[in-house]
């Protein structure tokens, strides 16, 4: 007869057999798993040195691409703009180098810069927006029209293009010396801009611009510059925005405008102004210009091409 101590002895043995068992086993199964673990470590470090290696010689390329181009341009564009007189208006969010860079070029190319422009944060400031309209409104030069719309950044445009650009018909200023001196009082003491004293008005306008923008009421900011640069371009013989990587998103000024059919209509786009590729095809569509001409240019998904003149994608 089995006894209740060989019965206790029993089960005990059995439960210990069974912990040596599952110890046992998973002491190999962990040696497999680290050992795989391993291998697949090892095969991860590779392919991470080899991304690495791909991406230097991809920025090695793309260096000697904008050397190339910034060596080349001034050659590029030489003669293009032929005493064409240009001013530069610049967001906030825009590059020094970019402006300085585009500036030069349109020297290389023949053309005057006539001034800059400086737009400020309280520019696209939403909460600021009735005080820039207003200010818009009353300073308005006599003889120019106001724009039938009522937003900001068009009735800012409406201002600033006939005080900025001369008249494309008979290549006049659109505004007195007076009114001039008082539409840009009037938005630098509300705080909205900065102009060069020796400023004068201009035949061709770029507005330079940066990346997308961030934070509450970021389209809106995005659509006031929008607006705001294809007023100027209506104001005169043409303007080109131009702006870096993120402007043509949707929360980027080009983003906007690239959207509105009558925009692209008549405003020429760069989306790659933050390059030395993109400052030269700037250049290229102030010729566009012109010639009664627009485009979309850069490397966005939203860009006809490259240039003007090249294969559209």
């Amino acid at each position: 007869m089995i006894s209740l101590r060989y019965h206790v002895i029993s089960t005990a043995a059995v439960f210990l057999a069974l912990a040596v068992g599952v110890v046992l086993g998973s002491t190999t199964l962990s040696r497999t798993l680290l050992a795989g673990l391993s291998t697949e470590n090892s095969d991860l470090g590779t392919e991470v040195a080899e991304l690495e290696a791909e991406r230097a010689a991809l920025n090695n390329q793309l260096a000697e691409s904008d050397s190339f181009a910034a060596t080349i341009g001034p050659m590029a564009v030489r003669g293009a703009l032929d005493k064409r007189t240009v001013v530069i208006i610049t967001t906030p969010d825009a590059r020094p180098e970019d402006r300085d860079g585009i500036a030069e070029l349109v020297k290389s190319a023949g053309g005057i810069v006539t001034g800059q422009v400086t737009l400020s944060d309280a520019f696209g400031d939403q909460s600021r927006a009735a005080e820039l309209k207003e200010i818009a409104t009353r300073l308005l030069p006599a003889g120019v029209q106001l724009p039938t719309a009522t937003d900001p950044g068009t009735l800012a445009g409406g201002l600033l293009g006939p005080v900025l650009l001369i008249s494309k018909e008979d290549n006049k200023p659109q505004a007195s010396a007076e009114e001039t001196a008082a539409a840009l009082s009037g938005l630098a003491d509300g705080g909205f801009l900065k102009a060069t004293p020796d400023l004068k008005p201009a035949q061709l306008a770029v507005i330079l611009t940066g990346g997308a923008n961030g934070g509450d009421a970021a389209g809106d900011r995005a659509a006031t510059i929008a607006r705001f640069a294809t007023q100027v371009d209506r104001s005169g013989a043409g303007a080109v925005l131009a702006g870096g990587r993120g402007s043509a998103d949707g929360t980027g000024a080009i983003g906007v405008v690239r959207v509105d059919t009558a925009a692209t209509s008549v405003l020429s786009t760069v989306d790659n102004a933050d390059t030395p590729a993109g400052r030269v095809v700037t250049v290229l569509a102030l010729v566009e210009q012109l010639d009664g001409q627009s485009g979309r240019y850069g490397t966005a998904g939203t860009a006809q091409g490259v240039a003007p003149g090249a294969p559209q994608e």
